[in-house]
């Protein structure tokens, strides 16, 4: 199939003519391009002419977007189409004559195929909602979302609150609220700590006026601390059963499938809250907002399982011991919990920022939306037609699909106008997910590819731990290439809130050093596997070669090194060792290592009896990395029966040490000289020994 491009050049105020259009042809491997003014006014018949068949269509407009996609379906075209923006990202500045290879790259990347589907993770909701706070924010958003939801409302204003007038809806009263679960499966609990039920209560009035000293009012709530306990209120109440002032079981709770939490502080703090929770406070106009959001969530939902779990791989624990933690403490929505040996990762508390994966030092956490791979591609085929096209000093800017491309087109605007600068020619945006789901792999691979900057872009809208992890990464990433003899800085981290500071750091942008030779690998599907190609690549080209890198702490790379001095050979660091990086040697008392397998999860230190392994963070790019290497070895103790090898001189020393005075060993201490096979028989054997029978009475 042959993809067709639709290019227009927005009523003149883009570069591009008839040359332009040749060059941009000749670039993406095809015929002149047509470069339209008005495409979608004058023109539209060439988009129209274009969709007739079933050959693939990338218009290079995304604000028209929504004119072309009605017309494909009025006109009930089946042709696949795309949209890419060349216009703010690079049609529109100051340096927008330069902007041609950019363009072409960003037209070649909008024409690659679609990757493969995802598995998807469902939600069921029927617009049972819970709204929480204190009565005088519910009670009028009780009334105004009645029409469309199922309300329940949580009132936690207590004694004093707005009246009660109406039993409309189910209404409780309460404090400690605590709330788990997603869009269509939250499940709340609360302390019921006033005396008047208010789902029991009827509003009958009777309690306010047997109450002497006025302690109950119309939100039919008991002020506790006017109360004087002569009951009278209970008498009044009377088998309804609403007050109860010796309650034991205070405990309530409820599943519903939305929240809506009006509480002056939020009940979940997370920075990213589950589906299906909305919570605007006191903000009235964030409230309406939210609202409006809340009354759309009701019916069945999909959305992607945004991860791939491989647990045989995974470095989080062994034999009830923790060592990698680090996808538990980034994740910003709290969807992975430790479970024995291994996480959890719940899909439908995921939101796909991916910054699990990228700290994961083993790959047995990968992205899956896109792939790796997929990825890959698109970065590789940017930076090969930008290279094609005659582009220089190439640099790709990583941004969210959200604030980053608010702020992307913000910029290109203003830049159009001639107020900003604009995105320099030899940055090429693309846009993530969430810019914290592409890792040091896909890094390095953009500089092995050629690309001499790669910028993130971080527009506030990420979780802090996000921009920890990331910067972490940067600085492993930047320390090898730096080591290299790759001069510069290849990787930034820039943080931006609004385009005047995006445009100023931008203009900032330094081009590094890279391979002499652009690589031509593409992505495995394994993350290790990757860095395995790109370090080759880099090593292979650097300008300062260098076999062995030291490296920043919680590097994923690096060397157990062990005291022979105190290893018994005991083999637990083996058992441990979820990356068989540290192997015995059936055939003798041997520890071996190989480096490349080595995530640094510490499972090893930890687990050593004799606290004899510590952890070298460093990247080894020897061909010795791949091999095993032996880190202590010694002469097996051979059993003092029958001579066969058994154990270690040292570690039978320590365990005699150890259990010599031990009860059943104290008068035979030479069985803990013999192996296993005649540690029996020598029992068996009729030898006269202290029995329990020998005790006198």
């Amino acid at each position: 199939m042959t993809t067709q491009f639709k290019v227009c050049n927005c009523n003149r105020t883009m570069p591009l003519d008839p040359a332009a259009g040749a060059a941009l042809g000749t670039a993406l491997g095809g015929e002149p391009l047509k470069v339209a003014s008005q495409l979608c006014r004058r023109e539209v018949g060439s988009y129209l002419d274009s969709i007739d068949g079933v050959d693939p269509v990338v218009v290079a407009c995304t604000q028209e977007a929504p004119l072309f996609s009605e017309l494909a379906e009025q006109k009930q075209s089946v042709a696949p189409i795309r949209f890419v923006n060349i216009r703010e990202t690079g049609g529109w500045g100051a340096q927008s004559r330069h902007a041609l290879p950019k363009m072409a790259a960003l037209l070649a990347a909008a024409a690659l195929p679609e990757p493969e589907p995802v598995p998807t993770v469902d939600y069921r909701s029927s617009g049972n909602v819970l709204l929480i706070g204190p009565s005088h924010r519910v009670l009028p958003w009780a009334k105004r979302l009645g029409a469309q939801l199922d309300v329940n409302m949580l009132l936690t204003s207590g004694h004093g609150g707005e009246p009660l007038m109406e039993r409309r809806f189910p209404t409780f009263s309460g404090a400690q609220v605590r709330i788990a679960g997603w869009l269509g499966a939250f499940d709340v609990t609360w302390q019921q700590a006033n005396p008047i039920d208010l789902e029991l209560c009827t509003r009958c009035n009777a309690c306010i006026q047997a109450c002497p000293e006025n302690a109950i009012d119309l939100s039919y709530q008991i002020n506790l601390d006017a109360c004087t306990g002569h009951r009278e209120c209970v008498k009044m109440c009377g088998p309804i059963g609403a007050i109860d002032f010796a309650r034991d079981a205070t405990e309530r709770s409820g599943s519903y499938d939305l929240i809506f939490d009006l509480s002056d502080a939020p009940i979940l703090t997370l920075h990213q809250p589950p589906q299906g929770y909305f919570a605007p406070g006191a903000d009235a106009d964030r409230a309406a907002t939210l609202a409006m959001e809340l009354v759309q969530l009701v019916g069945e939902f999909t959305k992607p399982k945004f991860f791939v779990y491989k647990d045989k791989i995974c470095a989080h624990g062994r034999n009830k011991m923790v060592g990698c933690n680090a996808c538990i403490e980034v994740c910003s929505a709290e969807a992975i919990v430790h479970e024995g040996d291994k996480i959890k990762v719940n899909p439908n508390l995921c939101v796909g920022c991916g910054a699990c994966t990228t700290v994961c030092p083993s790959g047995a956490l990968s992205y899956a939306y896109p792939r790796a791979t997929d990825m890959g591609q698109r970065f590789k085929t940017l930076l090969n037609t930008y290279a094609k096209a005659g582009g220089r000093q190439p640099a790709l800017l990583l941004h969210s699909e959200g604030r980053g491309t608010e702020l992307m087109l913000e910029l290109g605007r203003l830049a159009g106008a001639g107020a900003l600068q604009g995105v320099p020619a030899h940055a090429m945006p693309v846009a993530l997910h969430h810019v914290a789901s592409v890792g040091i792999d896909l890094w390095l691979s953009a500089i092995a590819w050629g690309a001499q900057n790669v910028v993130i872009l971080a527009t506030g809208e990420e979780a802090p731990q996000y921009l920890d992890a990331l910067a972490q990464q940067i600085d492993v990433a930047q320390t090898i290439l730096n080591a290299l003899g790759y001069s510069g800085r290849h990787l930034w981290l820039l943080r931006a809130s609004n385009a005047a500071e995006l445009d100023a750091a931008l203009q900032d942008l330094q081009p590094a050093a890279v391979p002499t030779e652009r690589a031509t690998f593409g992505i495995a599907p394994e993350k290790r596997n990757t860095l395995d190609f790109v370090f080759e690549h880099l090593l292979k080209h650097a300008p300062a070669p260098q076999e062995v890198i030291p490296l920043p702490q919680a590097a994923p790379f690096g060397l157990v090194k062990v005291d022979t001095a105190k290893c018994t050979l005991c083999m637990s660091c083996v058992g441990a060792c979820p990356e068989a990086a540290l192997a015995d040697n059936p055939n003798m008392p041997q520890l071996r290592f190989i480096e490349r397998n080595c995530v640094q999860c510490g499972l090893c230190e930890k687990t050593c009896p004799e606290d004899a392994i510590s952890l070298v963070p460093r990247l080894s790019l020897k061909s010795e990395a791949k091999e095993k290497v032996v880190l202590n070895e010694t002469q097996p103790y051979h059993c003092i029966k029958c001579g066969k090898p058994f154990g270690t001189l040292q570690m039978i020393e320590n365990m005699i040490g150890k259990l010599s005075m031990h009860g059943a060993f104290a008068g035979n201490i030479d069985r803990l000289r013999m192996c296993g096979d005649c540690r029996v028989v020598d029992m068996m054997e009729g030898k006269k020994e202290a029995s329990i029978l020998d005790l006198k009475r």
